[in-house]
């Protein structure tokens, strides 16, 4: 079905498209819900028949709006959520509009998962396009290196598989490349993993003044966590004022495993406000919790740093920034080894590790009155950052920002080579090239 611009429902069929409340001033001049395969491929024809340019949306997630350009046409892929699972080969062959949250309630009775994104919500497509960082990532590494085939409609409007021995070139970018990927993607295969049978989680809660020491502590305990767990700082405002949060998560096969995993982090040397033992999650209550830190509905905007400066270094220069945030539901998100670096340099794909440490800012509020101070608080925090940067990651990087930040997002030689196939599959520019200032 099409909503054209001056339609009736067309406003609200463009505020739909973002999950973000903070909607950007940009408007397609069409927009085409698919539902089917079919629909994608027609739509790029008549897309090019018409001079229109093309954006993608499966989820809506994109914290800078990247599906939202002023023009062409935007290909809304959100009825596509089909999922087929053969246990026996542990493979999953899934829609793009298919949630983390889905698609981990289908693959439970098999006693299977998959590195889903840490929000519920957000849909598969384009999670995996841009690589993933999500649960058990340092096990698994990121979202991408599991996926083993895709389905993609090119911009000749031909739908292609892709493999690594069919069109491997664009299975390689399509293992990354984000917004900036110049085809539509249609279904993936996905290899699939043991779920954990025991997950655990426990946390520690420190006064923000304390960054230094509580990140000297847990990053040198960290050196002692099997990969299956999955440690995080976060630094947010609580009841008990502005606070550090170390949080772990262990994916195990037993409690009594769960356990031990966290043991490294039993004895803290430091007086913490709170801390909360091991306790059993499921995998919804990880979901659920991931709500809470960014709600829907609210205003968003977000920036990605990758770093080789310590999480001590980097964190003190983050914690100053959160200390002034106009808004107490602002945050900052560092994981600590989001993906494993051996699981990804194994892979030929367009995601790279960019750096030894890694931090998210996140500016949330809810009044329209409060957008310039917090997307500024957001933009002066990476400026006092950036000269500890290496890079950023596609997914989340604010791409208005800055007209270096696509660029920063991929190894030099990797952005090149992107550049190259872009202009091989995509020689008229059917496809819109990533979001800029």
């Amino acid at each position: 079905m099409d909503v054209r611009r001056g339609d009736p429902g067309y406003d609200a069929a463009c505020a739909a498209v973002l999950w973000n409340g903070l909607k950007p001033d940009r408007f397609p001049e069409v927009i085409v819900r698919a539902a089917s395969a079919g629909d994608v491929a027609a739509a790029v024809n008549r897309a090019r028949a018409g001079g229109l340019r093309i954006a993608v949306r499966s989820g809506g997630h994109s914290w800078c709006g990247s599906p939202l350009r002023d023009g062409g046409m935007l290909i809304d892929l959100s009825e596509l959520r089909g999922t087929a699972i053969d246990p026996a080969a542990r493979t999953a062959t899934v829609q793009p509009a298919v949630t983390g949250r889905d698609l981990v309630g289908r693959l439970a009775p098999y006693g299977l998962a998959f590195p889903t994104g840490h929000c519920g919500s957000v849909a598969v497509g384009g999670y995996l396009l841009s690589g993933g960082l999500g649960w058990n990532g340092t096990e698994l590494g990121p979202a991408s290196a599991s996926v083993q085939q895709i389905e993609a409609v090119t911009a000749d409007g031909e739908t292609v598989t892709c493999d690594a021995e069919h069109n491997a070139d664009l299975f390689w970018a399509a293992r990354g490349a984000g917004p900036g990927f110049f085809a539509v993607v249609t279904g993936f295969r996905l290899g699939l993993h043991p779920a954990p049978a025991a997950i655990l989680t426990t946390a520690y809660v420190f006064p923000l003044s304390q960054t230094r020491p509580v990140v000297r502590w847990a990053t040198g305990a960290a050196a002692a966590l099997p990969p299956s767990v999955e440690l995080a700082y976060v630094l947010a405002t609580a009841p008990e004022g502005k606070v550090i949060t170390v949080a772990a998560t262990a994916f195990s096969g037993s409690h009594a495993e769960a356990l031990q995993a966290l043991e490294p982090l039993a004895d803290c040397p430091l007086a913490a406000i709170s801390h909360q033992p091991p306790v059993p999650v499921t995998f919804e209550e990880l979901y659920e919790g991931s709500g809470t830190a960014w709600p829907a509905d609210h205003r968003c905007v977000a920036d990605t740093l990758w770093s080789d400066a310590d999480y001590e270094t980097l964190l003190a220069r983050f914690a100053d920034a959160l200390a002034e945030a106009p808004s107490a539901k602002s945050l900052v998100l560092a994981p600590v080894t989001p993906v494993s670096p051996e699981r990804t340099s194994a892979e030929a794909m367009a995601f790279s590790v960019l750096g030894t440490s890694y931090a998210v800012p996140y500016a949330i509020w809810e009044d329209p009155a409060d957008d310039a101070a917090n997307t500024g608080w957001l933009r002066d925090t990476m400026h006092a950052a950036e000269p500890l940067g290496t890079g950023h990651y596609i997914a989340e990087a604010d791409l208005t920002a800055d007209a270096s930040r696509a660029a920063r997002s991929f190894a030099p030689a990797d952005w090149e080579r992107l550049g190259a196939l872009k202009e091989r599959y995509d020689p008229d520019k059917t496809f819109y090239s990533y979001l800029g200032p």
